[in-house]
């Protein structure tokens, strides 16, 4: 059995193996990150005002087939859940698209839990890393400390930059996460 944290800098021969055999597919996917990231940089209103937008036609349209089918299947188990949940759906979504501002603000809110969240995740993620893949475990700690530090700066910025926030902080995390993807896809490139 080897120990991959044995400081050699070399992944497990399985991992290794895995991550080489795949390193095309992270790059390309950093690089489309990359390109989103630096999009919604370059115009943080418009992608703060498109995840709104999306957000509400997902809850909505969602809500509507979840209603119809818990009214087609109202003999199943857990029909008034299944009926409160399909309501909360439409009126959430009904919300988002109705009151842009307003979905800004709760989304931006939302965001700042999950950055939060994430940011913790990956810390350990980068740090399992760490024992299984000695090599580039610390962009994965680092993309978590920079989710930590963008939820700060939510919090800080709150409420005046509801309309720029939330679309510049997902472009800066987009383009930190595309980057990372794209040098451990270079990492394990094969020689």
């Amino acid at each position: 059995m080897t120990n991959a944290s044995s400081g050699s800098g070399n992944a497990t021969p399985a991992a290794g193996g895995n991550m080489s055999a795949h390193w095309r597919l992270f790059v390309i996917e950093g690089a489309i990150l990359t390109f989103l990231g630096a999009a919604a940089i370059v115009v943080p209103q418009v992608a703060t005002l498109a995840v709104e937008i999306l957000l509400g036609w997902v809850f909505l349209i969602g809500g509507i087939f979840g209603l119809a089918t818990t009214v087609i299947a109202r003999q199943a188990p857990g029909f008034w859940w299944a009926l409160a949940s399909s309501v909360v759906s439409i009126v959430a979504g009904a919300f988002l698209l109705r009151s842009p501002i307003g979905g800004a603000i709760s989304l931006t809110l939302i965001l700042t839990c999950f950055l939060i969240a994430d940011g913790i995740l990956m810390v350990f993620f980068g740090m399992e890393h760490r024992r299984q893949l000695s090599r580039q475990w610390g962009w994965f700690v680092a993309n978590g400390v920079l989710d930590l530090i963008l939820a700060a700066i939510i919090i800080l910025a709150l409420p005046g930059s509801v309309v720029w926030v939330l679309g510049l902080l997902i472009g800066i995390d987009l383009l930190f996460g595309g980057s990372s993807l794209i040098a451990i896809g270079f990492a394990y490139r094969p020689k």
